[in-house]
């Protein structure tokens, strides 16, 4: 493993190279003060350190932990976090362009968790991959009445780096004519958002949502009002006077005025409609027919999405301690909130894109492993995509297959194959027996 120097049009970069890539960690796209939008970069002309990964943003704990593993082991937090992260082929050119969003229900997660790293995904499928971090929580998707109306700044920052990609992508081999948009829960959402986006339009060319809460997307208006109007209240003092850990806890606070939203309160922070970039609500049918003709369209969900989701409930947990009357009761009301969050809405939308004139696939993911009590679980199809086998040995949602992935499964290659194929070219994946298409 050695370094070299990468000459953006940005400015020069050191890199790490290894004998099949090019990774460069922990890139500024941009700069951003509290509450306010971020603005590229300012080029430089002397190489920046670009060979360890970036902070992520303040944050509340992943509450899929128990699933997921630490997902931040090894990174340090900061309101300075407008990073991403490029893996390239060394000898790429012209190669397709993957930008990912990680989820987090837009409060926890980065980009540069070392889960994340597509070592594999780029390697074995020839593409060029960005992993992005993004401002999540308060900092990004709750801004306080008092410093103003701006709002969307997580998702703002999303397109920034979009703009980044498409200006010096090519440094490392990559097609900004050709770039595939991807992501997971929040990021699989911050994709369906990034397709009714106007200033997003020629950025991407094809996008993919891992098991995005579509489902929750409708009439959040009310929600963000509520929202809003318990953070405002539970500020004392000027909000870009507090710290980011007392910041966190007026997070908390109106998070819970959220909660009581029903089914859409379970994401109770996020994007709002009607505000830069996206169009208002009622606009939403006449953007995707003017869009989707253009777009080819992905959509995944994971058979037991919700069942993580729903074991988090105070209410849910105490049947569980019912024994197994509990759990499979539990089991049921998963299935449930499954298909109206994510299996129910995806097909829809799939409708509604081939129906404006696009191309879209549905799938749905079914693995499960043996001995666990998640089934097959929200995030599931994560360590197949990204990082090695090591990086999700904790992950207590594989089971007995937790650090054997790759060796003992070949779905991981076949899964890393197809969504490479898409990104070339837009082929949708065959059916296998663990990827059923639905629509």
């Amino acid at each position: 493993m050695t370094t070299r120097v990468v000459r953006t049009a940005d400015g020069p970069l050191t890199v790490t190279e290894t004998d099949e890539l090019l990774v460069a960690r922990g890139v500024h796209y941009g700069m951003a003060e509290r509450f306010a939008p971020a603005v590229a970069v300012e080029p430089w002309t002397d190489p920046v350190d670009a060979t360890r990964p970036g902070p992520y943003c303040p944050q509340v704990p992943n509450f899929i932990e128990y699933v997921m593993g630490d997902v931040l082991a090894g990174l340090e937090a900061s309101e300075d976090c407008l990073v991403l992260s490029v893996h390239a082929p060394r000898d790429a050119a012209g190669a397709p362009v993957m930008v990912y969003y990680h989820g987090g229900a837009y409060v926890t997660g980065s980009g540069e968790s070392a889960r994340y790293r597509p070592t594999r995904l780029a390697a074995e499928g020839k593409v060029v991959v960005v992993t992005v971090s993004y401002r999540v929580g308060i900092f990004g998707y709750l801004t306080p009445t008092r410093e103003g109306v701006e709002t969307n700044l997580g998702l703002r920052d999303q397109l920034l780096a979009l703009r980044w990609v498409a200006r010096n992508i090519a440094s490392f081999g990559g097609d900004p004519a050709n770039v595939t948009i991807f992501g997971q829960s929040a990021g699989g959402d911050s994709v369906a958002s990034l397709l009714l986006s106007e200033p997003a339009r020629g950025l991407y060319r094809r996008a993919i949502t891992h098991s995005a809460p579509l489902g929750m997307r409708a009439g959040r208006a009310a929600l963000h009002r509520a929202v809003r109007a318990a953070a405002d209240e539970a500020l004392r003092t000027r909000p870009r006077d507090l710290s980011a850990e007392d910041l966190l806890e007026v997070q908390e606070i109106a998070a819970r005025a959220g909660r009581t939203f029903g089914w859409t309160g379970g994401m109770p922070l996020g994007f709002h409609y009607g505000e830069y970039p996206l169009p208002p609500e009622s606009e939403v049918p006449a953007v995707i027919a003017r869009h989707a003709p253009g777009i080819d369209l992905l959509l995944l969900h994971i058979r037991d999405d919700a069942l993580p989701l729903a074991r988090i409930d105070r209410s849910v947990a105490r049947l569980m301690k019912l024994g197994p009357v509990g759990r499979t009761v539990v089991d049921g009301i998963s299935k449930i909130a499954t298909a109206r969050l994510f299996d129910h809405p995806a097909r829809r939308l799939a409708k509604d894109w081939r129906a404006a004139g696009g191309q879209a696939g549905h799938y749905r993911m079914d693995w499960k492993p043996d001995h666990t009590d998640f089934g097959s679980p929200h995030s599931l199809e994560l360590p197949f995509l990204f990082g090695s086998d090591a990086d999700w040995a904790d992950a207590a949602m594989l089971g007995e297959y937790a650090g054997h992935l790759d060796e003992r499964l070949p779905i991981g290659r076949e899964l890393r194959a197809a969504w490479a194929r898409f990104a070339h070219d837009g082929t949708l994946p065959a059916q296998t027996p663990y990827l059923h298409r639905l629509s």
